[in-house]
C-alpha cells in the first residue's frame, strides 16, 4: 500500500437538510480514507464518501459511542495508518462544535490539518421558519450561546442576554428551558415572542410559537424535545411568509392562536 500523507479535515456538514452542505465540503468527502460522523449528520451525505472507511462516533441522548478522548486518539490513529481523515460534524464546526480542539490536539502529532465550515444551524434553522436573526425595527444584533456548558449547567451568558434588546438563540438548551424562561420573565421579558424549531431544516422538522410565558405549555403540547433551537426575540414575530410545506400554514396559524390565549 502507498504511503499517504496523514492529515485530518474538519468539515461541517451544515444543520441537516444535505442540500445545504458546500461544494468544498463533498470534494473533502469525496477524497477521504477515513471519515469520523457525529449523530446530527444526515446520514445521505456520507455516499459521498463511498471509498472510505465510515466509523459513527457520535451521541444519541447522552449515549456517546466515544468519549472526545477516544475520537482524539482514533483521529490519530486512522490519520497515520489511512491518510486522510474527515471529521463530519453537524452545523459549523467551530460554533459549539469541539472541531478546535480537534485540530489542536491532532497537530501535537505532526498531522497536517485543514477546515471546511459549514452552515451553522444558529442561523440556518430560523431562516428556514422564515425568522431573520436581525431586522431592521426589531433587532440590531443577535446572540448565540450554548444552554449546556461544559459542566452541565446553563451558560451565565444568558443573563447578560436576557438585558438586552437583542435576538438571542440558544443551542443545546431544551433542557433548561424552565431556567431559561425564569431568567427572562426576570427582566420583565414575559410577552416576549419565542420560537422553538426541533430537527430544523430536515424533512421531520417540527416547531411551536408562543412567549415566554407560554412556550413551556407549548412544548408540552406539541412534544417538543431536543435536538431543538430556541430562538427569543422580536423578530419572531417579523418573520419573512415563506412557501410552507402542505398543512404548515394551518399549523403555524393554529400555534399563533392558541399563545394568544
Amino acid at each position: 500500500m502507498s504511503y499517504k500523507t496523514p492529515k485530518l479535515t474538519v468539515v461541517g456538514a451544515g444543520p441537516g437538510d444535505p442540500d445545504l452542505i458546500t461544494i468544498k465540503a463533498i470534494k473533502t468527502l469525496e477524497s477521504a480514507d477515513v471519515v469520523l460522523y457525529d449523530a446530527l449528520i444526515n446520514d445521505v451525505l456520507l455516499n459521498y464518501a463511498s471509498n472510505a472507511e465510515k466509523i459513527f462516533v457520535g451521541k444519541r441522548k447522552g449515549c456517546y459511542a466515544y468519549q472526545q478522548e477516544q475520537i482524539n486518539e482514533l483521529i490519530v490513529s486512522r490519520a497515520k495508518s489511512h491518510g486522510h481523515v474527515v471529521r463530519l460534524k453537524g452545523g459549523d464546526p467551530f460554533i459549539f462544535g469541539r472541531g478546535a480542539e480537534e485540530i489542536d490536539y491532532v497537530q501535537q502529532f505532526g498531522i497536517e490539518t485543514y477546515m471546511v465550515p459549514g452552515i451553522s444551524s444558529s442561523s440556518a434553522v430560523p431562516a428556514y421558519q422564515g425568522i431573520p436573526l436581525t431586522k431592521r425595527g426589531a433587532s440590531e444584533s443577535f446572540w448565540v450561546i450554548t444552554g449546556t456548558t461544559k459542566s452541565h449547567k446553563l451558560s451565565q451568558d444568558v443573563y447578560l442576554a436576557a438585558k438586552s434588546n437583542a435576538t438571542v438563540v440558544i443551542l443545546m438548551g431544551m433542557g433548561k428551558l424552565s431556567e431559561i424562561v425564569r431568567i427572562f420573565a426576570a427582566e420583565n421579558k414575559h410577552h416576549i415572542p419565542v420560537a422553538i424549531i426541533q430537527n430544523g431544516t430536515t424533512e421531520n422538522e417540527q416547531f411551536g410559537f408562543g412567549t415566554v410565558n407560554t412556550i413551556e405549555q407549548v412544548v408540552f403540547d406539541k412534544k417538543l424535545s431536543s435536538p431543538a433551537i430556541i430562538v427569543i426575540g422580536e423578530v419572531v414575530n417579523r418573520r419573512c411568509p415563506l412557501a410552507l410545506k402542505e398543512g404548515m400554514v394551518k399549523e403555524i396559524k393554529e400555534t399563533f392562536f392558541a399563545s394568544e390565549n
